[in-house]
């Protein structure tokens, strides 16, 4: 038997259905009621035809069976109560980026098909843009958040929709949740387009989120899961946007722990202080950032008030790394947490995590392989033994990905077969060390040729993070007559400092070769970066070559 997300909910509600599974600001929901919530969602999308329309065997790996709803929100219960009552209905949901502009978000919902759109109030306007060319949306199920917009042609206001729907409506429905049903994750695009990664449940599930035995084995029945979830006293807070992976995985893993999810109050910009106290008012024992991004303001904000948390546990990274200015002074202001730093993408799951405890902290840039982590050579052809010195490519077996959404090509590049076995290879270089860790040099997509070297972006970037001054940096590469091309950083410095450019480079060259160091350094007040923390490699381009 292989598991899906739906079951896995509905039997730990059965099992503690008065524990807190879902609470932000003055809303402390009971599984119990999200149970309940989410089947009326989900009978809300049937009773208009929404739902899964064919087999998945019977479909190339870039297809899909369900109708798909997208996700334009910010966090909130609304936000996973959605893409959990999605899935009952036997759809499949979208994650959508709402920093998009109409170009962007009119490429994204016609890119995924939308036939629904869940969002908030405040999105009216772009929604109203690029709607007309979007003959595929047929129902907009409106989230108020007291923004002022009158409501769309077309759309229901949320909890209307769940008021008027029968949850018993949902055990027809349930007969035919699968491990087959698709979960989609839509790509991040910073230095791209964005991409749909179809995961059937029961792959993401073991891949992406590591729902295995203790001994590694994968479950085949719910109960050893309902029972551990019975004993749960995990609280996690996600802080990033559930529009990005990390954050929800995180979020759906405290599900599937018995746990529950807490969202701090403001969702609409990352406000330290509003995390932190969250943290302590509701005794969150887990928090996800997303790298230095997210850590410099935390950081900044214990200095200026230090808080007791004494029920925090982790602190975890997913999405971007942490630099190790950062990781030490988090360790000094949070010392009874454990660091955890984890390596994955949406095109492969977890592949590998590095933990810290005080001062027993990991090799910055290595990491323990997670299950069917591989390097494969250069050409990929074979798979790399430890104490390999080619830098490779870091890539999963095992569970991966069907492929993109409506993209056969890129599903043929990224999931290559070799020798017989699947795999997943979204573009990190790295190497197999001989004691079987995995050292990540970064994404070949931001990879700079210089006078034939290859230099990796991100090495440069946690080099130069070293720098006590440094706040922040995203490193490209631009064009030079000399070396084809030639490394660029771009730099924010802490607020009141001023090191020169020598003084930069000694501290990055303490870490890296020479050939590796910027030729020049740009310096803005701040980089761009997504809601999520991800660097904008296309700004930080044009900041390069930029007067």
């Amino acid at each position: 038997m292989e598991l899906n997300l739906p079951q896995i909910h509905e039997a730990i509600a059965a099992a503690v259905p008065d524990r807190e599974c879902l609470v932000h600001r003055d809303r402390h929901l009971t599984w119990a009621q999200v149970h309940d919530r989410t089947r009326r969602f989900a009978a809300g999308l049937a009773a208009r035809g929404i739902g899964r329309h064919g087999r998945l065997d019977d479909l190339a790996g870039w297809e899909s069976p369900h109708d798909h709803v997208a996700l334009h929100l910010h966090n909130g219960v609304e936000y996973l109560e959605a893409m959990l009552g999605t899935m009952k209905a036997g759809a499949a949901a979208v994650n959508v980026n709402y920093r998009y502009v109409a170009e962007e978000l009119r490429y994204l919902l016609a890119d995924a098909r939308a036939r629904v759109v869940v969002h908030h109030e405040a999105f009216t306007p772009v929604l109203a843009e690029v709607l007309p060319e979007l003959p595929d949306v047929e129902l907009l199920v409106r989230v108020p958040d007291g923004s002022g917009h009158d409501p769309l042609p077309r759309s229901v206001d949320y909890e209307v929709l769940l008021a008027e729907a029968d949850p018993g409506d949902v055990d027809e429905l349930a007969r035919d949740w699968s491990g087959d049903d698709l979960y989609l994750l839509y790509t991040g695009g910073t230095t791209g387009m964005p991409k749909g990664v179809c995961w059937r449940q029961a792959d993401f599930l073991v891949a992406a989120l590591g729902v295995r035995r203790k001994d590694g084995t994968e479950h085949d029945d719910l109960g050893p899961l309902v029972d551990k979830a019975r004993g749960g006293t995990l609280r996690a807070l996600p802080s990033a946007p559930f529009m990005h992976g990390a954050a929800h995985w995180n979020a759906i893993s405290a599900w599937i722990a018995g746990g529950t999810v807490v969202v701090q109050d403001r969702t609409d910009r990352l406000d330290a202080a509003d995390v932190l106290d969250t943290c302590a008012r509701e005794a969150v024992t887990s928090l996800l950032i997303v790298g230095d991004a997210f850590a410099r303001p935390l950081v900044e904000e214990l200095e200026r008030r230090p808080r007791q948390l004494p029920d925090l546990r982790f602190v975890m990274t997913g999405g971007a790394a942490l630099g190790p200015r950062l990781t030490a002074r988090l360790h000094e202001l949070l010392p009874d947490a454990t660091i955890l730093d984890v390596l994955g993408s949406s095109e492969s799951g977890r592949q590998g995590t590095r933990s810290s405890r005080g001062d027993a902290g990991g090799a910055p840039g290595r990491f323990a392989p997670s299950a069917g982590s591989v390097v494969l050579s250069d050409d990929r052809t074979r798979v790399l033994t430890p104490g390999d010195d080619e830098i490779g490519w870091l890539a999963q077996s095992g569970r991966t990905p069907r492929g993109y959404l409506g993209d056969p090509e890129k599903s043929a590049a990224t999931f290559p077969t070799i020798d017989g076995v699947r795999y997943s290879v979204p573009g990190d270089r790295a190497r197999l060390l001989a004691d079987g860790t995995i050292e990540l040099h970064g994404r070949d997509s931001v990879t700079i040729n210089t006078g034939g070297e290859k230099v990796f972006a991100e090495e440069v970037e946690a080099a130069l993070k070293h720098h006590p001054d440094v706040d922040d940096v995203v490193v490209v590469g631009r064009p030079s007559d000399r070396w084809g091309q030639e490394v660029v950083a771009v730099v924010a410095l802490r607020p009141g400092t001023s090191p020169t450019d020598d003084e930069l480079l000694a501290t990055a060259g303490d870490h890296i070769a020479r050939y590796k160091l910027p030729k020049a350094i740009v310096r803005r007040e701040a980089v761009l970066r997504s809601p999520a923390g991800k660097a904008d490699y296309r700004w930080a381009s044009a900041q390069a070559v930029s007067p």
